[in-house]
């Protein structure tokens, strides 16, 4: 007889659901995760993981074709579209495995099929078109004290933008091109397009970026988005930004879209493909939210910093509990969640202290406040910056165009903020949070000792120019 009643159950098993299942189970409750499609969720199968595989082939592609930069011969360069991706779900498909092995290892029964809730600490599952993982739970009613929302999202569709899946693309279809498109327009500048973007122009595609905002990267710092479009349109992407796309005419293998500069003036783009990367909205549909009366906002559930909504026993995490939607934030809000339930005590969420990483050439990477809304909360601060220009490791790379660049309070030497871009920054970021979550001043970071040479210097170069102390530029 199957067994149906749990302490935890969790519904959706991205990074944020399966994360929180093992640390629920950690903690000696009896859990379980509903699943409808793929272990793993979007970020494993179709988001974070995929397109890093998709970047890393771009990135290799790219060095093969410069290798005479670095004393090298590759001649006759190519690659074989369906081998890019191949390799890119092989990667995915490896990962999501993965995860039914963590369910197993750690107990957490899987459930598989659409969840619903019907009643406090109840939800009815309805069977799932996908095959089922060997050993998971059927359909039927099951029970739990707490239960945990973690649905993620979705790509978000605008009015006359909305993809057909064969010429107007989401992040689904670019994954998976059955061949490389000659040309391309991206609709949207946030952390997918400007991958895809980055991503296409690699390959050989011409691509063309249109950004309602005056700005690409809109969430960052400003002095660093203006540097990466000034990199990226030196790789041949063209960008327009206070500009939307107001219509797209299709052909048979093309796309004519009409863009608005913005100042009353249109012009058409012809391209054989669109991406449509307008951002993500939450997954808060035929959940039964209004069954037990769940508030919402902005289409996420609303939550405090502990993932409780405003249903006893009803919680949320990830991007179905609003922004910023990353898959670490939601695998931290699930840990604080779980272990609040448990009543450990744990911080609640303090999303400036949540990295925002963005994988194109050049990366770019950030936590904590930009330099802009610092000034907007009437802080004295202080700015440092250092180039990779003058960095030994970066040159030696031959990666010498890049910034780093840190954001005090002048009063009190606590980081505020800290911003970069350029070569392997993505990898870089974690210092500086760790150094703001430990509620580390200018000075303990001067007192730090960098290995030389590497990249990492730059971090302490910039927290020096900010103080007048710079020393190698």
């Amino acid at each position: 007889m199957t067994d149906t009643a749990f302490d935890v159950i969790v519904i959706g098993s991205g990074p944020g659901g399966y994360v929180t299942a093992i640390r629920a189970a950690q903690l000696g409750f009896k859990t379980a995760i509903v699943e409808k499609s793929h272990l793993g969720g979007i970020c494993l199968n179709w988001g974070c993981i995929p397109t890093k595989a998709l970047l890393r082939s771009a990135e290799i592609y790219h060095y093969m074709q410069n290798a005479g930069a670095y004393g090298l011969k590759a001649d006759n360069v190519s690659f074989d579209p369906a081998a890019v991706v191949k390799r890119s779900r092989g990667v995915s498909k490896r990962l999501a495995d993965g995860v039914g092995f963590l369910m197993k290892k750690n107990k957490v029964s899987v459930i598989w099929g659409q969840a619903a809730l019907t009643a406090p600490g109840a939800i009815a599952v309805t069977a799932s078109k996908t095959e089922a993982p060997k050993g998971a739970l059927g359909a039927g009613r099951y029970q739990a004290k707490h239960i945990i929302l973690a649905t993620g999202a979705r790509p978000r569709v605008l009015p006359g933008l909305e993809p057909d899946g064969k010429l107007v693309w989401t992040y689904f279809e670019a994954m998976v091109p059955p061949a490389m498109p000659k040309s391309l327009l991206v609709v949207g500048s946030g952390a997918i397009g400007i991958e895809f973007a980055s991503f296409y122009r690699t390959m050989g595609a011409e691509v063309t970026v249109v950004e309602v905002l005056p700005q690409i990267l809109p969430v960052e710092d400003a002095e660093i988005a203006a540097f990466a479009r000034k990199q990226l349109e030196k790789q041949g992407i063209k960008i327009h930004t206070s500009a939307k796309v107001t219509k797209l005419d299709k052909a048979a293998d093309s796309v004519t879209a009409t863009i608005d500069d913005g100042k009353g003036a249109t012009q058409p783009l012809t391209v054989d493909r669109v991406i449509s990367a307008v951002g993500v909205v939450g997954n808060i549909e035929n959940l039964g939210l209004e069954t037990l009366g769940v508030k919402t906002e902005r289409g996420v559930v609303v939550t405090d910093g502990f993932g409780r909504t405003n249903v006893p026993g009803l919680y949320a995490i990830g991007d179905v509990a609003g922004p910023p939607m990353l898959a670490h934030k939601a695998e931290h809000e699930g840990v604080i969640c779980i272990e609040a339930i448990k009543g450990l005590d744990p911080h609640p969420m303090d999303k400036l202290k949540i990295p925002g990483c963005t994988y194109c050439s050049p990366q770019i990477a950030s936590v904590g406040l930009t330099e802009a809304a610092a000034k907007a909360q009437n802080r004295e601060i202080r700015v440092g910056k250092f180039p990779f220009a003058g960095n030994g490791k970066a040159i030696a790379l031959g990666e010498d165009q890049g910034l780093v660049k840190v954001i005090f309070d002048k009063k009190t030497g606590q980081l505020l903020g800290a911003h970069m871009v350029g070569a392997e920054v993505t990898e870089l970021i974690q210092g500086y949070v760790v150094a703001m979550t430990l509620e580390t001043t200018e000075e303990e970071l001067m007192h730090t000792v960098f290995p030389h040479p590497t990249l990492s210097e730059m971090m302490k170069e910039a927290v020096l120019d900010a103080y007048g102390r710079v020393l190698n530029m």
